[in-house]
């Protein structure tokens, strides 16, 4: 099989600043392996799955030799300087294009400052939580709140990509306007400066306004599975969902994009548990990752070997032919964002 294009990473929230030492390292490395708490007595997160693809990816694009010590590493890092190492991390990767999730407070590089580093495209992706709760924050009574968030919304849509919000369950039709306003004027009435938005009708009916401004939709759902009555009631709406599940339910997000024409499925960096569960064109690389630039490097790098070793069972075993798939690695990895977010005619505006 060819060599996979440059890959666009189809969600991520960015690469953190500044300098960091083995304790802050540590820490989000633990993170992206989900842990909630330090690693056991005499055992470090550089010794786990992402630590061990880490020591053995990034440490040549640093000049230093494959599974080269975590202490030696950091050192070099600090040798380069933060903005430089992340440079040759990004630029390194394989990634050519970022969609980058926005809003929330972060510390993280915005779109423009990853694509500088990267020298690749970035867009931007539209939190759409923190949009509501910045309009609540400048918000009087429940009319004000209604009225600023459409205008919020459409505003948002000239500019950004798509829209993402986290949806663990949600009905199969809009709440009515009666409804909002109450749910606008309690919440209003009860939340603290700064307060998160909880309340289900108004992420409901948030959801439902933004699928009406006609940009895709990336739906942050741990369990898909609860989203069906929502995924058959928004078909023939004219707006995509791509859906982000947690890690173990990518292959029901692979079961419900090929059931749905409107709904499409990330499949992180694991490609081999979701092609045999839709067609190719309905799925999509993400990294989703968030700080070290590292994380990049590992989840491309991760997701290319996964992509290529399968790819080659599948003309081994003659499931298909080295063009077939060679065509099928591009679009998981790179032609099906391009299609779903219109990325191609981006380029070309």
């Amino acid at each position: 099989m060819d060599g996979l294009p440059l890959l666009v990473d189809q969600h991520s929230h960015g690469a953190v600043h500044g300098e960091l030492g083995l304790g802050g390292f540590e820490a989000h490395l633990a993170a992206a392996a989900g842990a909630a708490g330090p690693a056991p007595p005499g055992t470090t997160f550089f010794d786990s799955r992402t630590g061990l693809a880490l020591r053995r990816w990034c440490p040549p694009l640093l000049g230093l030799d494959p599974y080269c010590s975590p202490v030696r590493y950091l050192a070099r890092r600090r040798e380069l300087g933060a903005y430089r190492a992340g440079q040759l991390l990004l630029r390194g990767a394989g990634i050519g294009t970022f969609l980058l999730e926005t809003g929330e407070p972060s510390g993280l590089t915005s779109a423009a400052e990853l694509a500088g580093a990267a020298d690749g495209r970035a867009y931007e992706i539209v939190r759409l939580e923190p949009l509501a709760e910045q309009i609540a924050d400048t918000s009087g009574s429940a009319d004000s709140f209604t009225a600023y968030l459409a205008e919020a919304l459409y505003a948002a849509a000239l500019s950004a990509t798509a829209f993402a919000c986290a949806v663990p369950f949600c009905e199969g039709s809009p709440p009515g306007l009666a409804e909002v306003r109450k749910a606008a004027g309690q919440w209003l009435r009860t939340r603290r400066p700064g307060g998160r938005l909880d309340d289900p009708v108004l992420a409901r009916h948030l959801l439902w306004s933004a699928l009406a401004a006609g940009l895709p939709v990336q739906l942050h759902c741990p369990d898909p599975l609860r989203l069906s009555r929502f995924l058959r009631a928004t078909a023939g709406l004219g707006a995509d969902l791509v859906l982000l599940p947690d890690p173990w339910h990518h292959r029901e997000a692979a079961q419900l994009a090929g059931a749905f024409p409107h709904v499409y499925a990330d499949v992180g960096a694991r490609p081999e548990e979701t092609l045999r569960e839709a067609p190719f064109g309905k799925l999509l690389f993400s990294s989703g990752a968030r700080g070290p630039a590292e994380l990049y490097v590992v989840a491309a790098r991760s997701f290319s070997r996964a992509m290529e070793r399968l790819m080659g069972d599948w003309v081994a075993d003659g499931w298909c032919r080295r063009a077939d798939a060679s065509r099928i690695a591009s679009l998981v990895a790179a032609g099906t964002a391009r299609r779903v977010y219109r990325l191609d005619a981006e380029v070309a505006a």
